[in-house]
């Protein structure tokens, strides 16, 4: 899932799955990396696993470095973005003139999705057709004159973006849903502390399961907390399936008045 920030002057058009677009990036478009620069990439939980191996660091290590914390607009859903370079162009630290991108095969699920968006609109249970795409047509882009030609399904299996969704898709659920809650119900700020540490603080996550007694207060069958010991994937879907079942309960939440929602 992509959740994104329309840049200034820049309409947003909705397409479906079988649209079909032209579209190439390579190094001899005159704006090759342009892209990669002035813009706000979320980081989903799989892209930080992806990046942290890549670069051979611990989450916690890849997340001090690379990131800076938000919360999603009008939820209170902590995200992470790829901290920019202080240079001129607010550069992504791994696009090198001339060279691109420096960790392409690891790159983020929204790089991988351009020119194209993904966003969903609510929650609805069962549901499988809640995305819709979108081009984001900058006006530095020349790729959208080059002659090879996809459709939306296409592009997301070429790009490798199929698989990033699959594995971010209970995540996803997750802020879909809790963006289809009323204003006022709010998650405390352990549970926010707890969803940050799931999503993207892997290996520390890790630890809160095997270093501390939550084995002992939660019933997990062996055959899963030895997958969990070894397979990060694994890792990643048991916390949002945890995360869905004991944070996003009622009790793990509170509601705010009127007058407590405007500090009164």
């Amino acid at each position: 899932m992509e959740i994104t920030e329309e840049k200034a002057g820049i309409e947003p058009v909705r397409i479906g799955k079988n649209t079909r677009f032209k579209f190439k990036c390579h190094k001899d478009v005159t704006c090759f990396t342009q892209c990669c620069r002035g813009i706000k990439i979320v980081l989903t939980p799989y892209d930080i696993i992806r990046l942290k191996n890549r670069l051979q660091l611990s989450s916690h290590e890849f997340l001090a470095i690379y990131t800076t914390p938000h919360l999603l607009e009008k939820t209170d859903i902590p995200l992470v973005t790829l901290k920019l370079l202080d240079d001129e162009q607010d550069s992504c630290p791994f696009v090198k003139d001339g060279e691109g991108c420096i960790v392409y095969e690891d790159r983020p699920s929204t790089c991988r999705y351009y020119p194209l968006g993904v966003a969903s609109m609510i929650h609805k249970d069962g549901a499988d057709d809640d995305d819709f795409y979108f081009f984001v047509n900058e006006p530095h882009c020349k790729g959208f004159a080059e002659e090879k030609e996809w459709d939306v399904v296409e592009w997301r299996k070429d790009q490798g973006v199929d698989i990033h969704d699959s594995i971010n898709a209970e995540w996803t659920d997750l802020i879909v849903r809790k963006r289809s809650f009323p204003p006022n119900v709010k998650l405390t700020e352990k549970s926010k502390q707890l969803f940050f540490m799931a999503s993207y603080d892997i290996d520390k996550f890790k630890a809160f399961i095997f270093e501390s007694s939550f084995l002992k207060r939660f019933d997990i069958d062996e055959k899963t907390v030895e997958k969990i010991k070894t397979d990060e994937i694994a890792l990643l879907k048991f916390a949002m399936n945890w995360m869905k079942e004991v944070l996003f309960d009622q009790q793990q939440m509170k509601v705010e008045n009127s007058e407590n929602a405007e500090g009164k």
